[in-house]
């Protein structure tokens, strides 16, 4: 089995994943995941700023002793919604060809919620078989229709938990009119989503990346990350209710104090949760399933498929 390295560097986190690879199983060997906020000062100049863009190239540079230690044939690294609408996203991926000597695929949000896809069924439950997926991002979330004899329904919009915070949510804590102005935004994009994927009755909704997995954790009040325990979750409607009510009325420093929040999480919480509460509400889910695989799973598996073929 074949060791390939996969480095997702997005809005809010860069993910590292090393794994054996063959015929669509993953075996991990190395994993990391690190908040970096390249996103962060993205608008409305629509320029990586310089800070944010040192951070994630650092982080980068960081892994490859681990990488190399591994044994990784090849590095296989993309970047989404963040360097995707960067004008000056040459300059990023110049200086991480510089300093790695690796270059970086920008997906598109419909590629990205392909590759998610990807590393999402690799780890569903075997009675899991239509499904709409939902992958938050920091600037951009993806939603994916997929059913067994069907091509699978991608839709992507520019909204994400950086992009609404800073656009809706930028009091500590929040007031209810900048709540009540963040529902609008995420209803307005739902419903060119509900639009383009359709009926969804008798689909499960499952959800990957880091807001989901926090709240699952946070549900289930874990002291530590414990992908087990993560991985399937069943997070229901009441429970999100609940933390977004947890959340709203805390302060960022009050909310470091919740068990189960990922350390520099605190203030884009309240937009993340409001996007999943939201999208549960507009299509009828009364719970979501949440998975410890996405994007970083799904680049992988798919260079392992290419690399076969």
């Amino acid at each position: 089995m074949p060791i390939y390295a996969g480095i997702d560097i997005g809005t809010l986190a860069i993910r590292l994943l090393v794994a054996r690879v063959l015929d669509g199983r993953l075996r991990e060997l190395d994993s990391e995941r690190r908040i970096v906020r390249l996103g962060e000062g993205l608008q409305p100049s629509r320029r990586l700023q310089a800070v944010p863009m040192a951070r994630a190239v650092d982080t980068i540079v960081e892994w490859m002793p681990r990488i190399d230690k591994a044994g990784a044939r090849e590095v296989v690294a993309v970047a989404t919604s963040a360097v995707r609408d960067a004008a000056n996203r040459d300059e990023f991926l110049a200086d991480v060809k510089r300093k790695t000597g690796w270059d970086v695929t920008v997906l598109s949000g419909e590629e990205e919620a392909r590759l998610s896809l990807l590393g999402i069924q690799s780890g569903l439950p075997s009675d899991v078989e239509r499904c709409v997926a939902l992958d938050i991002g920091g600037g951009s979330t993806e939603f994916i229709k997929a059913e067994p004899g069907q091509p699978p329904v991608m839709v992507s919009i520019n909204e994400g938990v950086v992009r609404l915070t800073e656009a809706c949510l930028r009091s500590d804590p929040p007031k209810a009119d900048d709540v009540a102005a963040a529902r609008i935004r995420i209803r307005n994009h739902l419903n060119a989503v509900k639009e383009k994927l359709g009926a969804v009755v008798g689909f499960r909704l499952v959800g990957t990346a880091g807001t989901i997995t926090t709240l699952a954790a946070m549900d289930q009040k874990l002291d530590a990350y414990i992908p087990k325990r993560i991985h399937n979750y069943r997070l229901s409607w009441d429970a999100v209710r609940r933390i977004l009510g947890d959340l709203t009325s805390r302060t960022q420093a009050q909310r470091r104090e919740l068990k189960g929040l990922e350390p520099g999480r605190e203030d884009l919480m309240v937009a993340g949760t409001l996007i999943l509460l939201e999208c549960m509400e507009r299509f009828g889910f009364v719970e979501c399933l949440v998975s410890d695989y996405g994007l970083r799973e799904g680049i992988l598996i798919d260079h392992g498929q290419k690399s076969k073929g």
